[in-house]
């Protein structure tokens, strides 16, 4: 029996048909589109300077490697709805909070919940989301920056990703 180490990311319902669609995507049609392509530059010649050659392999690549990502990502997610809105900080909540005396808005989470939108997304992973974890409004915590800068962080609000 292997064990799976794999982190766990909580999706919205939304989120994991979205990403399992381009998964179907990626491993279906979009590989046969880039095998195409690889064998209609094959066909053209001297592989050493044919260059859509070398971007249909290239494409081939990031596609492989995002078709690995998805795999493992929808294997471990949690997915259903968002949090309760109880105000603890836990991955799926927006949270506000004072951060070195700045005031920011940001999603606890995956980076795949958020989708095309332009908010910040912090993982929970992370040295901030490890250290804010199970806080609740009002509380202040301290953690280590990777440039090795202690930081103080103050939880303003921590309300569900509504996406």
């Amino acid at each position: 029996m292997s064990t799976n180490s794999a982190p766990v990311a909580w999706l919205t319902q939304e989120s994991y048909t979205r990403l399992k669609a381009e998964l179907e995507h990626l491993s279906g049609p979009g590989r046969t589109e880039i095998v195409a392509r690889i064998e209609q530059a094959r066909s053209e010649g001297d592989l050493k300077e044919n260059g859509g050659y070398h971007a249909a392999k290239e494409e081939q690549g990031k596609a492989e490697a995002r078709i690995r990502q998805l795999t493992q990502l929808l294997e471990n997610a949690q997915v259903g709805q968002a949090p309760a809105d109880d105000g603890v900080v836990e991955p799926g909540m927006m949270v506000e909070a004072k951060i070195a005396g700045d005031v920011e808005s940001f999603l606890l989470g995956s980076r795949e919940v958020a989708g095309d939108t332009d908010i910040d997304v912090y993982s929970e992973r992370s040295p901030l989301g490890a250290a804010i974890q199970g806080k609740k409004a009002g509380d202040s915590v301290s953690y280590t920056a990777p440039n090795g800068r202690n930081i103080t962080v103050e939880i303003l609000s921590a309300k569900p990703y509504a996406g």
